[in-house]
């Protein structure tokens, strides 16, 4: 197996950020929360932002369709994310 490593400092592979992706992370942060990914030396973040480019997110595409895009998807770390209500704003 061919493994093209994103962040050696972690670890972290081209496929294990295009997965995170998948999974909902539109952005080198999102992805640094789930990998660690970008958080150390950072040589890795423009990379990292070359991967996601400007596919699909679908917590953008949520927003933009006015419904709550926290609400929609389950956490990126594998835990749900609270839903933002108007009494918690």
């Amino acid at each position: 197996m061919n493994r093209v490593y994103v962040c050696s400092c972690f670890g972290v592979t081209e496929d294990q950020v295009k997965k995170h992706a998948e999974d909902g992370a539109c952005t080198p942060r999102q992805i640094a929360s789930v990998s660690k990914a970008g958080t150390d030396c950072g040589s890795c973040v423009r990379q990292i932002q070359s991967l996601l480019g400007r596919g699909a997110c679908p917590r953008r595409e949520l927003a933009e369709q006015g419904r709550p895009a926290l609400a929609e998807l389950s956490g990126l770390a594998g835990h749900p994310m609270p839903a933002v209500t108007a009494e918690a704003a």
